[in-house]
């Protein structure tokens, strides 16, 4: 199968190559890079110079290389995670997903693409008890940029459901982990835990869904080959409160246990992103990916083989 990936050069891109062109697709990478245009001619994959925002160039990029499916993964994150740095990358972030993403939707719809392919995220479904699934609501009130996120993603996915003329698949990813993450052992997230800059907000109450970069890539690959069209969830088995898997990680690493702030001080300091995430979140279901796609996740390796139970 031919492939067109927009976005392939970071985190989830890199394995989602090797597992593709594994599997002989044929597959054809965006870049506007020349440097790591070499760098995908090396990884057997045929590289495609042009700016995401140039919807010219876009289009006539895909035109030329006519594949059944494209993947867009464009998203633009910072290598810190922090308060500050997530909201000097929002701006980029918001136009790369809207614009350059509008780009390469109107050209996979001109060049008669059959399937296509979006990056989302899982963890913005509303507060509640239990885990969210594909049809829960989405958080639109809990801060100013959870809420602007919201706004994005539900006008891409709106984008793509509403396109008559594509099989259009949503992947909502949990929290990555694994080789060129923030919480790989030498991320910035592992770095903050063992300066004990990162701590449980509150009760630790908020639950988070995670996903190992590379069952990212894997979910990915089956729902290009057998996928229905809709919406996923893609996370692992084991929603875990922040008092938990944050405890767990800091063990793992050797750091010192994390320090605790109350939701004011929380507030005070990084603002209501953090106490969202720390106090707030809903796991999420991978249900529906294990039954359609066959997903298998990985548990999360900092908790192998310990008797910590599952979020509910």
């Amino acid at each position: 199968m031919r492939i067109f990936v927009a976005g392939a050069t970071g985190a989830i891109g890199r394995p989602l190559l090797t597992q593709l062109r594994g599997l002989g697709h044929d597959v054809v990478a965006l870049t506007r890079s020349p440097e790591k245009a070499q760098t995908l001619v090396e990884q057997g994959v045929e590289p495609v110079i042009a700016d995401v925002f140039d919807a010219d160039a876009v289009k006539a990029a895909v035109i030329r290389a006519q594949p059944e499916v494209v993947i867009e993964q464009l998203t633009s994150l910072p290598k810190t995670f922090t308060a500050e740095s997530m909201s000097a990358a929002a701006t980029l972030n918001i136009r790369i997903r809207l614009a350059g993403g509008a780009n390469v939707l109107a050209a996979a719809q001109a060049a008669g693409v059959r399937r296509y392919l979006r990056q989302s995220v899982a963890f913005y479904g509303v507060p509640g008890t239990g885990l969210a699934d594909e049809e829960t609501p989405l958080a639109f009130g809990s801060s100013p940029r959870v809420a602007a996120d919201v706004r994005t993603i539900t006008e891409i996915e709106r984008r793509l459901q509403e396109n008559p003329n594509l099989e259009g698949i949503v992947l909502r990813y949990g929290f990555f982990y694994g080789p060129g993450t923030w919480f790989a052992p030498d991320g910035d997230v592992a770095e903050q835990v063992r300066q004990q800059q990162y701590p449980i907000v509150g009760n630790g109450e908020g639950i988070w869904s995670w996903l190992h970069i590379e069952d990212a890539a894997s979910a990915t690959v089956a729902a290009v080959e057998q996928g229905n069209p809709g919406i996923y969830l893609i996370t692992d088995d084991r929603p875990l409160e922040v008092r938990v898997w944050l405890s767990a990680f800091a063990q793992w690493l050797n750091a010192p246990p994390p320090p605790q702030v109350s939701v004011e001080e929380a507030l005070r300091s990084s603002g209501a992103d953090a106490v969202y995430y720390g106090t707030q979140m809903r796991g999420a279901s991978n249900a529906k990916a294990k039954r359609e796609l066959g997903f298998q996740p990985r548990p999360l390796e900092w908790l192998v083989g310990t008797a910590v139970p599952h979020a509910s």
